[in-house]
């Protein structure tokens, strides 16, 4: 399947000189000239990458970006801006911006960021959900139906690694780099910990979340995930 981009920007000129270029390099290409309507577009559809310029109509760059990130839309953002100060740069990644790119820019540079990204999802997104379970990785804490989930780091870094990666399985070997870093725990520290956070997850309710994936690791996985 070819790349999907939703193209923010309110120079009408330069948004068809990019619709044009995405368009020969097989990129498929929404666009809005204004910062609410664009929005609403990120909301209401799906996007491998968006790309914004900051300073828009109605609602700025980093706005739309900063709400995107707090609705839990994990799609990578890459900011177009005449603004090339540190400070500049600062905001847009507070804001959740994956990538940055200053005007004016080399074609083939944006195609090549554009391609890099589409490849990933974003890691600034703070809000996430996985059937009853939802995290807020801004304020480090954890629910499920509604119920707050009382948990250590090492087993927040444990359930932040499986939500990022669910449903697909994540090895044993990848939880460990995560959780202990260089610091090569004991060979049933993993098993220990996953099995405090199962109680503090699972416990009580019918479907579990946490799965076990035979010669692998463990998922986290809501029903109908397989």
């Amino acid at each position: 399947m070819g790349i999907s981009i939703l193209l923010i920007e309110d120079d009408l000129d330069l948004a068809q000189s990019l619709i044009d270029h995405l368009q020969l390099d097989g990129i498929v290409c929404d666009y809005a000239s204004n910062g609410e309507q664009g929005l609403m577009l990120a909301r209401e559809n799906e996007y491998d990458v968006l790309v914004l310029d900051v300073m828009l109509p109605e609602l700025d760059g980093y706005g739309v970006c900063s709400a995107l990130r707090q609705d839990g839309v994990d799609t990578p953002v890459l900011m177009l801006t005449a603004l090339d100060g540190i400070e500049d740069k600062v905001s847009g990644f507070n804001a959740g911006t994956d990538d940055y790119l200053a005007k004016p820019f080399f074609m083939e540079e944006l195609m090549l960021r554009i391609k890099a990204l589409a490849k990933r999802r974003s890691g600034q997104v703070q809000k996430m959900t996985v059937g009853e379970l939802s995290i807020d990785t801004s304020v480090r804490k954890a629910w499920r139906d509604g119920q707050e989930l009382e948990l250590t780091p090492k087993e927040w870094a444990l359930l932040l690694c499986l939500v990022e990666e669910s449903p697909k399985p994540v090895s044993r070997e990848k939880l460990i780099r995560v959780v202990w870093g260089e610091d090569i725990p004991d060979s049933n520290s993993l098993n220990v910990y996953m099995h405090k956070l199962r109680q503090k997850l699972d416990k009580g309710y019918a479907h579990k979340l946490i799965h076990t994936i035979t010669g692998v690791g463990f998922a986290l996985r809501e029903p109908g995930d397989g």
